[in-house]
């Protein structure tokens, strides 16, 4: 995931991304002069470059100055290929190791999050903690991608989804934690907010249902045995009831 184009061709890239993705735009310019998100990714872009060159403390400060400007956090060190669209965008944040493939798009509140905890953090500087996110991957608004995970090509993270393992190529996943949408994406396709259409495979729903039929299933057993209880029932009192009409007529017979 190397990034071969130079800053203006990421940047004019970027531009074309947000007016092929979003049915608001009108126009290359309001992008370029109204967009949040775009402005957070083109200080990116120069914080990152300031990055390489080892001007790192100059890159944390400007990087600071466009998270509080644009409401996007987004570490220098992250690598970001073309092609790179952040709808809305507030409160996105991007952690120091993620990688970003070609033609993502992420929403509002997203994180791109680690999980090593905060104890020798020493031992953790330049290590992988953070995700990596595929080529042409849209992550949803409020989704959590925490840890050193692989999001597939192709891939959908749907709002509010929270994402704690790798997820394959070409497939969307939903809730909490994620689970897969049994259906398969396209790469040509566009699912706002990362919502795709399909059955969702959910355990719990499973379990629950087999518990339903299971009650379901004892049920029926147990009217059956009211049933075959009730019918004893009926046979005896028609037998006993037989019984005693046989008795009356024996008496009288012998009385006579």
């Amino acid at each position: 995931m190397v990034m071969s184009k130079n800053f203006f061709e990421l940047v004019y890239s970027d531009l074309n991304a947000a007016k092929m993705r979003d049915p608001a735009v009108r126009n290359i310019l309001e992008i370029f002069f109204t967009y949040s998100g775009f402005h957070a990714t083109l200080i990116h872009r120069f914080c990152h470059i300031l990055w390489k060159l080892r001007l790192r403390f100059l890159a944390r400060f400007v990087a600071n100055v466009s998270r509080i400007i644009t409401s996007v956090e987004i570490h220098p060190a992250v690598i970001i290929n073309e092609g790179f669209f952040i709808d809305h965008g507030s409160g996105l944040v991007i952690g120091e190791t993620s990688r970003i493939g070609k033609n993502v798009t992420i929403y509002q509140q997203a994180t791109l999050g680690g999980l090593s905890p905060s104890l020798d953090s020493n031992s953790q500087r330049n290590v992988k903690r953070h995700p990596t996110i595929q080529d042409n991957v849209i992550v949803g608004s409020g989704a959590q991608i925490l840890g050193p995970v692989v999001i597939g090509k192709n891939s959908r993270i749907g709002a509010n989804a929270v994402v704690l393992k790798d997820v394959p190529e070409n497939i969307t996943y939903v809730g909490i934690p994620a689970r897969k949408v049994e259906s398969t994406n396209i790469n040509e396709s566009f699912d706002a907010y990362g919502i795709s259409k399909g059955k969702i495979d959910d355990p719990n729903k499973k379990s629950i249902l087999a518990l339903f039929q299971e009650i379901h299933s004892l049920n029926q057993r147990v009217d059956d045995v009211k049933k075959q209880i009730h019918n004893y029932d009926k046979s005896f009192l028609s037998i006993e009831k037989d019984k005693k009409n046989k008795m009356k007529k024996n008496k009288e017979r012998s009385l006579k």
